[in-house]
């Protein structure tokens, strides 16, 4: 007996070694999960630009093309809408919509969008990206085509169901803002993350080109087949029955790009940060991008181990002091930007229509009109929508997000106040072509500012487990700013003098006041940029700060927090 306890006795080192060693592995595996040190994390930070990079912006991409063609497509046919189903026989001017149903018809996808960015925003997270990125897809295509196919020739009927499907559409295309800018930044290197995200929203440009092209090209077929005198000529010759075709195509061709990128979609992996962070799998997260990446990665254990503290939720003390100033800033200056962007792109054709760009309506036939509309949106796209989105690309890595969303509000600013306080000088006739200089210039340095910024910052300064649906709340503030700006401007831009309104209309504050009052909400912008943090050339786990405990106050300093990190209590 006393040989026996002598025996187990003598075992206690050997115990105790083995137990202090398992500790320090057990201390080190802690270090390993709790910091960003996970080497498919460490891999997709530091790998080189390659091939998968290029084919995945494409891919996100070519939803964004989608859903700028389906908003912005339908300011090119509502003159049209209003032509040939809400005619006045007898009445000096072409019809046009009633208010109420062009402020629907003009504003329900983006009623759509928001509640869509809201729900997909949170799904994603839950659900894991790659599972809700095909729905999304499959709803822009469905409901382009069938926003199309709106039913009856009566217009009640017509604009209803218009209106209908043109929320789900809304609906899908909201989704693709959280889901689009969240997979780029989790695929993406931090050197080039910023770049990446701004070229996937980028194709924005794109989209709002094609979609005033696509227009341009049906409507001079339909012209040189269906040939119409003016509208002050012959009321009812001026509107050709086939005209109602024509904003048919011009709806439906949206779904061509959608359904073109959705088998490639389907074949996109999940991306690793949600698979080793939120799934905590990391062994499958390096073997999904082990076959996507060229990057050598070891394997990793088979489940992530996470300290229970840092899981903190989206409305909890921890995720305000951290991150509240964060998400306020980012909502604010998406609102304010939203505000004055969608109210310049949505009836951008009033502006041209008030400086001589395209001529009175009674002096073309439905047909022409779509043309003379869709043209002038292709030239302002062309020539500074397009260019001040990529822009950005080239330079948002290289000067930061913080200054390029800054300096785009400031200019927006400047030209807005420049455009107004003087306008009565732009509107003379040799005056306009410099208006629709600094208009342009507008436009330019939105799109070099803060439209580009407002959607990359948001994917990438919060925790994973919640970026996919902070980037929905962002995204959908926003959208609540387009929705004031899409149907405020509809009344605001309407004439002082109630003998020059539109039809329909009460009198407004005019073209000039409305520019005022945007450049306010601009220069409001420009105030609410300073909460935003700057993330060029950081990773997403420094940024949002995901491997710090809760209970700890970090010091700011990157020598102090890098100590910290290397410092995990067991």
């Amino acid at each position: 007996m006393v040989s026996h306890h002598i025996h187990t006795i003598s075992h206690l080192p050997l115990f105790t070694s083995k137990l202090q060693h398992n500790l320090q592995q057990l201390s080190q595996l802690f270090e390993v999960m709790a910091n960003d040190n996970l080497k498919v994390l460490n891999a997709l930070d530091l790998a080189k630009t390659q091939w998968y990079h290029f084919t995945a912006i494409v891919i996100a991409g070519m939803g964004f093309f989608t859903d700028a063609y389906d908003l912005f497509c339908i300011s090119l046919v509502t003159k049209l809408l209003g032509r040939i189903y809400y005619h006045d026989l007898g009445d000096d001017k072409p019809g046009t919509l009633p208010p109420n149903v062009s402020a629907a018809v003009n504003g329900v996808a983006f009623c759509g969008t928001l509640a869509g960015q809201l729900f997909f925003g949170w799904l994603g997270d839950k659900m894991g990206r790659k599972k809700v990125y095909g729905m999304t897809l499959m709803l822009m295509v469905i409901c382009s085509i069938a926003s199309g196919l709106s039913f009856s020739n009566e217009p009640t009927a017509v604009m209803a169901t218009l209106c209908f499907f043109r929320f789900w559409l809304g609906f899908g295309i909201g989704g693709d803002y959280p889901l689009s800018a969240t997979i780029m930044s989790e695929y993406a290197n931090k050197k080039t993350r910023g770049a990446f995200i701004a070229a996937v929203f980028a194709m924005q440009g794109f989209g709002i080109l094609t979609g005033g092209m696509v227009a341009c090209i049906v409507s001079a077929a339909f012209k040189s087949k269906f040939p119409a005198p003016a509208y002050e000529v012959d009321q009812l010759g001026s509107t050709v029955p086939q005209a109602d075709y024509v904003w048919r195509i011009i709806l439906m061709f949206g779904a061509i790009p959608a359904l073109m990128t959705y088998y490639w979609r389907m074949k996109m992996p999940e991306t690793a940060r949600y698979t080793a962070l939120v799934a905590k799998n990391a062994k499958q997260a390096a073997a999904d991008m082990s076959k996507v990446l060229q990057v050598e990665l070891e394997p990793e254990q088979e489940k992530m181990v996470e300290k229970p503290k840092n899981d903190f939720g989206l409305f909890s003390k921890m995720f305000l002091k951290r991150h509240g100033l964060h998400l306020l800033g980012t909502t604010s200056t998406w609102f304010l930007l939203d505000i004055a962007f969608y109210s310049q792109n949505l009836f951008q054709k009033d502006i041209f229509s008030a400086i001589g760009w395209i001529p009175p309506a009674k002096t073309m036939n439905a047909i022409q009109e779509v043309f003379k509309i869709s043209r002038a949106q292709t030239l302002i796209a062309l020539c500074s929508t397009v260019p001040g989105y990529w822009f950005t690309v080239f330079f948002i890595d290289r000067i930061g997000r913080f200054a390029i969303q800054l300096m785009g509000f400031f200019f927006m600013t400047v030209f807005m106040f420049a455009l107004a306080i003087p306008y009565n000088h732009w509107t003379q006739k040799e005056n306009r072509i410099g208006f629709v200089v600094m208009y342009a210039l507008t436009f330019f340095f939105a799109n070099f500012g803060p439209n580009a910024t407002t959607f990359v910052v948001p994917a990438e300064i919060f925790p994973a487990r919640l970026r996919s649906t902070c980037h929905g709340i962002s995204a959908a503030s926003g959208k609540a700013g387009a929705i004031i700006g899409a149907f405020g401007f509809l009344y605001a831009a309407q004439s002082q003098d109630k003998t020059k309104t539109d039809k329909g209309y009460p009198p407004g504050i005019g073209v000039k006041n409305s520019l005022i009052v945007l450049g306010v909400v601009n220069c409001l912008g420009m105030v609410f940029t300073f909460l935003v943090p700057e993330s060029n050339g950081k990773s997403l786990e420094e940024m949002s700060r995901e491997n710090e405990d809760e209970d700890v106050e970090v010091v700011e300093t990157e020598s102090v927090r890098a100590n910290e990190n290397r410092t995990i209590p067991v």
